[in-house]
């Protein structure tokens, strides 16, 4: 008799036609490529941002690291996160060698699946990278995936950007959507901000900076999003703020009614 891991393997064999090179499907991580520097690297980074949480970050962040286990002690199992995270929403990890492609992003997100990269960065890199790397994934990004409002909201801004994939400056425009909320968005918890995305969370200098009073905090306004243009290679200038998970889930139709309007304008 098939045991539940067993199950769980089988369903989530990934089709291989997704991607343009279907040996990408079959990518692993392999803890036999960690230095020792890698990880001093983890349990460096994660001692600093994790005693940043229980003040600074989400309560959903806060649930959604302990449930998927992750600790100071050892480099991010994506094995066993993956499994936690299908047991509790039904997402699993796509292991990835960096940056991909718009299309296969999107695509992955489509089908529940999380790209993460395996590497890690440099002991020099501790307080900038330009590249996602292993923390800012699986730290920043994994424990959110474990809230299935905010999971959804994801799967649905996939579903949203594939239906204009071939269309450059709509993907722009989602992406400043993707980007000021999956990775540098802020939630009201009463009376305190608190930060929920991934570069914010895996950044030390950003998550002090985006809750202080030097940055602009505005709430969470679809049309004000889709017309700001984010910075990659700093701080960013504005942080938006949201209520609750069900507001962005709840904001896809509008995303899509603005977005067509913001197009047709462009033409």
């Amino acid at each position: 008799m098939a045991n539940q891991f067993d199950n769980y393997k089988r369903r989530n064999i990934f089709s291989k036609g997704i991607f343009s090179d279907p040996s990408l499907a079959l990518l692993q991580q392999d803890f036999r490529t960690y230095t020792p520097e890698d990880y001093k690297v983890w349990e460096t980074l994660f001692e600093k941002q994790a005693k940043n949480l229980p003040d600074s970050a989400a309560m959903e962040v806060i649930k959604g690291m302990e449930a998927i286990g992750f600790s100071s002690k050892s480099i991010a199992n994506l094995k066993d996160a993956s499994y936690r995270l299908n047991e509790s929403t039904g997402w699993t990890i796509q292991v990835v060698p960096g940056l991909v492609s718009d299309e296969l992003f999107f695509r992955l997100l489509q089908n529940k699946r999380f790209p993460v990269t395996s590497w890690l960065r440099k002991i020099d890199e501790l307080d900038y990278l330009l590249e996602p790397d292993l923390f800012h994934d699986a730290f920043g990004h994994l424990p959110m995936l474990m809230d299935p409002t905010f999971s959804g909201f994801l799967q649905q801004l996939a579903n949203s950007a594939l239906r204009f994939i071939d269309n450059p400056l709509a993907i722009e425009l989602i992406s400043r959507v993707y980007w000021y909320t999956a990775d540098f968005g802020l939630i009201r918890e009463g009376n305190k901000l608190k930060a929920y995305g991934a570069g914010i969370l895996s950044s030390s200098g950003e998550l002090q900076y985006s809750l202080s009073k030097e940055p602009k905090h505005l709430d969470f306004d679809v049309e004000a999003v889709l017309n700001t243009p984010y910075w990659k290679n700093k701080f960013q200038d504005r942080y938006f703020i949201i209520d609750n998970f069900l507001e962005l889930y709840m904001s896809i139709p509008l995303i899509e009614e603005k977005l067509e309007e913001l197009l047709q304008k462009a033409e």
